[in-house]
């Protein structure tokens, strides 16, 4: 069966374990001929970035052959290629941006279901001499960012309101992409920009004159007051189909990236060996400094309806499209 409680699985393994342990030793006493189940094969996708480095260990020991499942790994670089693939029933399972979660399973009927959060908030406002110290300094000045009506702009937004400011109060420059951001960074230490790690970090390893003046993560829950909503960048998602045939090997990938999760927050020289492996990282410098900003989790059950349904929330008052014209129903989340 799929895990029943509510939990983090970074910070509560060892008793889930021992659940786990005693439901199949059950099994094997009460159930004549309930034997060992046959290996799955589970096709994964993830996006090159934040969403894919909690899956780093599992997809190391899936190399090793030291998984109770085989795994397949697809490394895409846009979430459209994911949103393709999990539609056309080319993969299983897929690590993607939230609100393209929310997409998709209006697109393909409800046929999908959110497993799990993998990433919390990766976004800071990045500056040299600005002289930012609160969200209320952004008050009269230029914020660079990318992707126009994407869901950067609706969480800066949101933020810059909840905190008393109106378009009026501020600009906005869009950059193509998060490198043109860094760059006017490093032309001009008292431009702002907002960017997603580990382009932050890598920014402000090339720039020691640039700092973090801003954590968006903790500003959005500052903002929230603590009404149990929150920052999500990526989600994983489970076609219906699948989880319906294949319950015992989607628990286990629960498990297992849970144990991958907590093994990067853990180890994050070893991460960044293994990011820099994968390609989502260039360098080992880079990735292990920017690990512990990622914000890579495994969120699960009712906590993890409350964080994503908030969030999502947000972005369906910004601009529904963004959700897919409208909020997902309960049936989106995967709460046993």
């Amino acid at each position: 069966m799929i895990p029943e409680k509510n939990m983090k699985i970074r910070t509560s393994l060892p008793r889930r374990a021992a659940v786990l342990c005693l439901g199949m030793l059950l099994c094997g006493m009460l159930c004549t001929g309930c034997g060992k189940r046959e290996a799955a094969s589970v096709r994964v996708g993830s996006l090159k970035g934040p969403t894919s480095m909690g899956i780093l260990f599992l997809m190391d020991k899936a190399e090793k052959g030291e998984t109770a499942d085989s795994y397949e790994f697809h490394m895409a670089t846009g979430a459209d290629e994911l949103l393709q693939l999990m539609a056309k029933g080319e993969l299983d399972i897929a690590l993607v941006p939230a609100n393209a979660a929310a997409v998709l399973y209006k697109r393909m009927d409800g046929g999908v279901v959110v497993l799990d959060i993998n990433t919390l908030g990766v976004l800071s406002i990045v500056s040299g001499t600005a002289g930012v110290d609160s969200v209320a300094d952004l008050k009269g000045r230029t914020i660079c960012l990318t992707g126009k009506g994407t869901t950067p702009e609706a969480s800066l937004k949101y933020v810059l309101k909840q905190n008393g400011l109106t378009e009026q109060d501020y600009a906005l420059e869009y950059k193509s992409e998060a490198a043109e951001v860094a760059a006017v960074l490093a032309e001009n230490p008292g431009a702002i920009g907002l960017l997603p790690q580990p382009f932050a970090t890598a920014a402000m390893m090339q720039n020691e004159g640039l700092k973090e003046v801003l954590n968006m993560n903790e500003e959005w829950n500052k903002a929230q007051g603590g009404d149990g909503s929150g920052m999500v960048t990526g989600v994983t998602l489970v076609r219906r189909e699948f989880l319906e045939k294949n319950k015992e090997a989607v628990m286990e990938f629960i498990k297992e990236h849970g144990e991958s999760a907590e093994a990067v927050n853990a180890d994050a020289a070893s991460a960044a060996a293994l990011a820099v492996k994968a390609g989502i990282v260039a360098k080992e410098p880079i990735a292990q400094k920017a690990i512990p900003q990622c914000s890579i989790t495994c969120v699960t059950g009712a906590e993890m309806k409350s964080l994503l349904s908030g969030y999502l929330g947000v972005l369906a008052d910004f601009d529904p499209e963004l959700v897919g014209g409208s909020l997902p129903k309960d049936d989106f989340y995967y709460v046993p």
